[in-house]
């Protein structure tokens, strides 16, 4: 696609009296590490039950044992399989990688009329689209989906890349801190993760890091494996001054360093000239930062479900495998547990022999029943339904009651959709764009746009399922009007056909170019009737010309013609 320049990062010194910012940078962290705790403990539980894999108890280096296996509470799949799908479904509904899902848009509909404003949208649009296609930005996206629907909260950051022209970033649970604006919006990200010194010295440059990563650069071999932990911070620039030159001039600052280094230096700082991280949330409260998901809705089913899981297990093995009572004299002696095996008992005075030491015969029927209501709970509060709907219906049902329960199920999914467009995806679409402009790899606004913004309107399938919902009525009010019009034709003056249709086209996202601009149907229109009238006219003149013809041919008597009489081009004879 292109290529980008990119920032080369430097280490702040005394001399840049980064001492304060240092310890302003260092203090933002602690401050925002008390305020996420009982979220951090809550995200712990959500990832023991669903998805141990994206969370971080702790960040520190060094670990040897992140391999393990992690899942040990997880006893019934059924919550890990239907967040897969949620991630799934939402990927394929709202940013599927194989359609295209969005498209920019104006708000000044006589603009938005003009051809080159339309192929200069489309044109950006195609390229946004490619950019993101070939970068890594839709394997973002699909760890950001699950991530969302469990922890309620998913940031992503988008860097400047020298191949790919953007590249993106998904930190864990457990790694980041939020904060918000006076207006309630994220504003603020910090994250605490780990680095080989090997990637440190590639990322920031050996000259900026620690005298620490200097020597185990210097060293080699294992050195450059040992990992330490990496400081992040990205907020409001407060020295920010518009047209400054720099930093200064940036609304958006960031900054890396190492944690625990006692030098006051930094090991990249910079500015953005539009906030570099997204951070979507599923469902807010109040003044919170981070969200709220539909995870949690399903931790307390999720935790009974492995519990009667393994309630259910212990009774099945006390049935196969009960505990045993034998004869004392039998102690040390071979007993055979195999089918068609003997063991020989003795005959002693208490008649024990061997056999159970009690039977268990739970009703599994009942206990499998409890077991599939709980898993459909799970499944109801992950949206499994609504994006496997068809497939977990008994019996063949009609389209129309098909639409009718998405249309029932998207009703519960709108806020969100709505909340995720305005937090991730229309800052994502401003912010590639953007890279994309500063590298060139954009083209010129045509002049009637500038001073103008652009927005993105979403038409992936949940989305054009959402707006299917509004033209249900204006199918049911054609239908209406079109039955009047049989008795009482005059009634088509109060409707205005050309506006339902552009309507229409615009709730099932038609591609502009399909549906011709309003001025042009009117000049087609007029060419139509200027055409017709002159059609009109000549077969008047036709008729005429017939007309005369026949005339010239009807002899009124004395040698003369029906039209000489009327033009009076020939006397009329006397009479003898």
């Amino acid at each position: 696609m292109g290529t980008v320049t990119q920032l080369k990062p430097r280490a702040f010194k005394e001399g840049d009296n980064i001492a304060k910012m240092r310890d302003h940078a260092d203090q933002r962290i602690n401050g925002m590490r008390v305020d996420r705790y009982s979220w951090w403990v809550s995200w712990r539980e959500l990832a023991e039950y669903f998805m141990p894999r994206r969370y971080r108890w702790l960040v520190s280096p060094n670990q040897a044992h992140r391999g393990s296996p992690m899942n040990q509470r997880i006893i019934n799949e059924t919550g890990v399989i239907a967040l897969r799908v949620l991630g799934a479904g939402m990927m394929a509904g709202i940013t599927s990688p194989g359609r295209q899902w969005m498209r920019l848009t104006i708000d000044n509909s006589a603009l938005a009329e003009s051809q080159a404003v339309k192929v200069w949208l489309d044109e950006v649009t195609r390229r946004i689209l490619t950019i993101m296609a070939e970068s890594n930005y839709y394997n973002s996206l699909s760890v950001m989906y699950p991530d969302l629907g469990l922890f309620g909260s998913a940031p992503t950051i988008i860097y400047e890349d020298y191949e790919d022209v953007i590249r993106c970033y998904n930190p864990c649970a457990g790694e980041y801190f939020l904060a918000n604006s006076d207006r309630l919006e994220v504003d603020t990200f910090a994250r605490e993760f780990t680095y080989t010194m090997s990637q440190i010295a590639q990322r920031f440059g050996v000259e900026n890091c620690s005298q620490d990563v200097q020597t185990a650069i210097r060293t080699g071999g294992a050195a450059l494996s040992r990992e330490k932990v990496i400081c992040h911070l990205i907020e409001p620039n407060p020295d920010y001054v518009k047209g400054e030159p720099g930093m200064k001039g940036m609304p958006y600052r960031e900054m890396y360093w190492e944690q625990g280094s006692s030098e006051n230096t930094f090991l990249s700082m910079r500015g953005f000239e539009e906030c570099p991280f997204q951070a979507p949330r599923w469902d807010i409260s109040g003044n919170d930062a981070y969200g709220r998901s539909p995870g949690m809705d399903a931790l307390p089913g999720n935790k009974q479900l492995q519990m009667e899981e393994i309630r259910k297990a212990q009774g099945i093995d006390k049935m196969v495998n009960p505990p045993m009572v034998a004869d004392i004299q039998m102690k040390n002696q071979p007993a055979s547990m195999i089918p068609g095996g003997v063991t020989y008992v003795s005959n002693g005075a208490n008649g024990v022999g061997f056999k159970p030491a009690y039977e268990v015969r739970p009703d599994l029927q009942y206990m499998i029943a409890d077991i599939q209501g709980v898993e459909g709970r799970i499944r109801s509060c992950l949206y499994y339904d609504l994006f496997l709907m068809i497939s977990q219906l008994d019996t063949v049902r009609t389209a129309t009651e098909i639409d009718a329960r998405r249309e029932e199920k998207l009703i519960q999914l709108g806020p969100v959709l709505e909340r995720f467009q305005n937090e991730k995806l229309a800052k994502d679409v401003k912010r590639i764009y953007a890279i994309a402009n500063r590298a060139g790899l954009m083209p010129p606004k045509p002049a009637e746009l500038e001073g103008t913004e652009f927005s993105a309107e979403y038409i992936g399938m949940l989305a054009q399922a959402q707006r299917a919902v509004m033209t249900s009525g204006i199918e049911r009010f054609a239908t209406f009007v079109g039955q009047i019009l049989g008795v009482k034709p005059e009634v088509d003056d109060n409707i205005d056909w050309d506006q339902i249709i552009h309507d229409y086209a615009d709730m099932l996202a038609v591609e502009p170019k399909a549906i011709r601009p309003y001025a042009e149907v009117l000049q087609m229109r007029a060419k139509r009737a200027q055409a017709a009238a002159a059609a009109q006219q000549q077969a008047a003149l036709a008729g005429m010309v017939e007309g005369a013809k026949t005339l010239g041919q009807a002899d009124v008597g004395g040698g003369q013609t029906a039209l000489g009489l009327m033009l009076g081009t020939q006397a009329v004879p006397e009479a003898a």
